[in-house]
């Protein structure tokens, strides 16, 4: 077996270590941010007409959106690096699936689900290996399959280090990212850039998109 890269190893020590109180905090953040819900209704509206297979929130924590996103109508399951978190998961949330798993090299069939939940899931990836994550998400979705993918923007500078309270994170340009897709052979429906709210520190990002 390939041994992981040391900063997933990192990222998955990290989320275990905290994974009591990431889950106590992020349980019900969806119900103040209704411009994340909305766009998350958008996404779940578009993958029901595609119908093109189950939906995986790839970096799924204790399972919060996975559950909304069922809630929404959608086959939906998780996949998290973190065994702690996927255990909360399924403590959580017992009618749903969620597994354990790396997003850059996941066990599922090309083209096998017809949407991807990325929710600031990747924002620990150093920038070099991130492109990877997009091929995977492509190979994963079938023509037509819907990519929803979630950062922290940079405000338009280059890629940019922060102190995120888990393990190092990372801030991107949203163009830089949308240019990362589309080499990866998405095609961007649209974007959402949402100021940051009391007790948030940067501008949040957002990608619908479309594989080709």
């Amino acid at each position: 077996m390939t041994e992981s890269p040391s900063y997933l190893r990192a990222t998955a020590d990290a989320y275990d270590a905290m994974a009591v109180v990431y889950a106590d905090f992020a349980r019900d953040s969806l119900a103040v941010l209704p411009l994340d819900r909305a766009l998350l209704a958008a996404f779940a509206e578009l993958a029901r007409v595609n119908d093109a297979g189950p939906v995986a929130e790839l970096g799924c924590g204790p399972g919060y959106l996975t559950a909304h996103l069922r809630g929404l109508g959608l086959d939906a399951f998780g996949i998290d690096l973190s065994p702690v978190m996927i255990g909360l998961a399924r403590e959580a949330y017992p009618g749903l699936r969620f597994e354990v798993g790396s997003m850059d090299a996941l066990d599922l069939a090309d083209g096998e689900l017809g949407g991807i939940v990325s929710w600031y899931s990747v924002i620990h990836t150093p920038p070099k290996e991130l492109p990877p994550y997009f091929t995977e998400f492509r190979r994963l979705l079938p023509p037509g399959g819907i990519l929803l993918f979630a950062f922290f923007e940079s405000g338009g500078g280059p890629v940019e280090t922060f102190d995120h309270k888990v393990t190092t994170a990372y801030r991107w340009p949203v163009d830089e990212l949308a240019g990362l897709a589309r080499e990866a052979g998405f095609v961007e429906i649209g974007r959402m850039l949402r100021e940051p709210l009391d007790g948030e520190r940067f501008r949040r990002g957002h990608l619908l998109m479309r594989a080709e």
